[in-house]
């Protein structure tokens, strides 16, 4: 007699982690392949799912990168940029600080190389003379919108793969997933993140990237 299905496993679908015979492999169909017979009790969906989302946070950001410094930008004048934009254009240093999580004065160092660029301009506040303002200008707004359009290209390339209700789905399914990331635990150590794990096979869990 025919075992029937689980509920949860269409009877099409390849045993876990496995991508159906007709389907195209990626990097990680090999590289879970290589480790489940080194980590018997690995999960291969949960390693699958990781590790894309590794690749594709890392691809995305060299491809930032590349954008950044094709427009005449340096990394960390990206980041300003984009946080000031952020806040509508305008925002004071203070804020910029809380934002890009640094120091006063490294703060001050980037706001003087980008007002010599003249991508930001800083002027007394109106509301209070001992406070300063700092504003994004046209010629920073441009450069910040340039070198963000070659991410977002690239981003709409690869999503572009997917119809419109699962690219949905994948951004709420990815929800859930960010949610139980930043719900607190006290398994986890007093940072935001929880503590970090690095990669190879350790740490108590079976983990392979």
């Amino acid at each position: 007699m025919t075992r029937a299905p689980r509920p949860d496993r269409p009877a099409d679908r390849q045993p876990s982690g496995e991508p159906r015979p007709d389907e195209p492999r990626d990097w990680t169909d090999g590289h879970v392949e290589r480790w489940r017979p080194v980590l018997p009790h690995l999960d291969p969906d949960i390693e699958g799912a990781v590790t894309r989302m590794t690749k594709l946070s890392r691809h995305l950001g060299r491809v930032r990168e590349q954008g950044v410094a094709d427009y005449g930008l340096q990394k960390h004048e990206f980041d300003t940029l984009h946080e000031l934009a952020g806040r509508g254009g305008h925002a004071a240093p203070s804020e910029l600080r809380n934002d890009l999580n640094l120091a006063p004065a490294s703060v001050t160092g980037r706001l003087e190389a980008l007002e010599r660029r003249g991508f930001v301009v800083r002027t007394p506040s109106t509301e209070d003379r001992r406070r300063v303002d700092v504003r994004l200008t046209e010629t920073g707004r441009a450069a910040w919108r340039e070198a963000l359009d070659v991410v977002g290209r690239e981003e709409r390339r690869l999503l572009g793969v997917l119809a419109p209700d699962e690219r949905r789905q994948l951004s709420d399914l990815l929800r859930r997933v960010l949610l139980a990331a930043e719900a607190p635990s006290p398994e986890r150590s007093g940072s935001p993140g929880g503590p970090e794990r690095h990669g190879g096979p350790g740490g108590g869990e079976d983990r392979a990237h």
